[in-house]
């Protein structure tokens, strides 16, 4: 796969963040990166390296939940499918409240959106987590939603491989 190819299939898996893919390509394909758990550990890697400021911008990359970006239409393709399929689309109006005043209260005290891997979960139990995570310190926090990416994202690479297996 050349370059362009790698970073149209890849680039996307973290939100806004073709910088992973592509330096995952940089560094050079090796046959541990043609299966979703190799690419996946090698993408890994390249945020885990990165450091804090990168890390940090990764994370902002991510739009809030239930969000305004979803009421309008502004997500990308992967995310609206995400939080469709946990029925994020379909809050009732005291859902959607709640998530607005945490979506608030969550970026203000940590300085990026929260960020949790919906699949499988329903609008209750992202709630739960919600109302959690929002207790925690910056440290913890900031681990735990970096963590969520990475596990958002082998989700979206396994999706990927997926498709070029049909």
């Amino acid at each position: 796969m050349d370059r362009a190819t790698f970073i149209e299939h890849f680039g996307g898996v973290y939100e806004h963040s073709p910088w992973i893919a592509t330096q995952v390509f940089d560094t050079g394909l090796s046959p541990l990166v043609d299966t979703p758990t190799g690419l996946s550990s090698a993408m890994t890697e390249v945020v885990e390296q990165g450091g804090h400021d990168p890390q940090l911008a990764l994370l902002r990359a991510h739009p809030d939940l239930a969000g305004r970006l979803a009421v309008s239409g502004e997500l990308t393709e992967a995310s609206s499918a995400e939080q469709a399929g946990a029925g994020l689309d379909q809050c009732s109006r005291e859902e959607f409240s709640e998530f607005t005043l945490l979506n608030t209260r969550y970026a203000e005290k940590f300085g990026f959106p929260f960020i949790v891997a919906v699949r499988g979960l329903d609008r209750e139990g992202i709630l739960e987590r919600f109302r959690q995570r929002v207790e925690h310190d910056p440290d913890t926090e900031f681990s735990q939603a970096l963590n969520q990416v990475h596990r958002i994202a082998r989700l979206r690479i396994d999706e990927v491989f997926a498709g070029m297996r049909t």
